[in-house]
């Protein structure tokens, strides 16, 4: 317990540090709690009202992980289609890339009005927000094969499906890995914004509510759980992409 505590401490002093400042900074001033809460205001929040986190923040989770793999999933399919055709990868690309460049807030009063003003809403941003890292590294490591593979599969006769599948495919992973790694946390974030505008529930939901009300405690309690789900979604992927690229080697 001490060793835990001690490599804690370690680790997140600076964070530590940061909170204790901001807790003697509100309490010597007597900032009001609208402007600023206290942090033991924030823990107590949290702590005595767990479900209304859980819940929301099951919900926000959910979303983003769905989101997350339909859209890998999306962008991936759509980098081996452009693989397969120079004729697709002219039409795919540039759709890809423009599309991508919407500003996803102006996105959500578009597809609320094809979708309906619920989760399916907020799934389709994060399958949107999800796809371009997909489609992106997915097609350049379509295209970054090992010096010489290529041309060893041509010499042994191999068919373009064997071709594919025993080494474009393969070559592809550690980029997959990457982009899942880079549209993990931004998975959630957009999650939150689409439930911020237009859902009723969700973390982006309990944020609005509680700033409506001026309660700034489970504003900040929402962020709070809002980073550590983005923290722990980040370091999932991290260590899979870790695992991943020590067998790839």
């Amino acid at each position: 317990m001490m060793a835990l505590l001690k490599t804690g401490l370690l680790r997140y002093w600076g964070v530590i540090g940061v909170l204790l400042l901001w807790q003697g900074w509100v309490s010597i001033t007597g900032v009001n709690t609208i402007v600023m809460p206290q942090p033991l205001g924030v823990v107590q929040d949290l702590v005595s009202n767990p479900l209304i986190y859980i819940q929301n923040g099951g919900q926000t989770l959910v979303l983003a992980a769905l989101g997350l793999v339909l859209g890998m999933a999306l962008g991936t399919l759509v980098a081996i289609l452009a693989w397969t055709s120079r004729v697709l990868s002219g039409i795919l690309v540039p759709l890809g890339l423009i599309f991508s460049s919407v500003p996803v807030v102006a996105l959500i009063p578009v597809l609320a009005r094809l979708l309906g003003y619920d989760i399916k809403t907020v799934l389709a941003i994060v399958m949107i927000i999800s796809f371009f890292p997909a489609f992106v590294f997915t097609a350049a490591g379509l295209r970054s094969l090992p010096p010489g593979s290529d041309d060893l599969f041509r010499v042994f006769g191999a068919r373009p499906w064997a071709r594919f599948v025993h080494l474009v495919l393969p070559s592809a992973v550690p980029n997959w890995m990457i982009a899942l790694r880079l549209a993990a946390p931004p998975a959630v974030l957009s999650a939150m914004v689409a439930e911020f505008l237009m859902g009723q529930s969700g973390l982006g939901y309990l944020f609005r509510a509680a700033a409506t009300d001026f309660n700034t405690e489970r504003a900040f309690g929402t962020s709070v759980v809002a980073t550590v789900i983005s923290v722990l979604c980040f370091s999932a992927a991290l260590s899979a992409e870790r695992r991943v690229n020590e067998r790839w080697k």
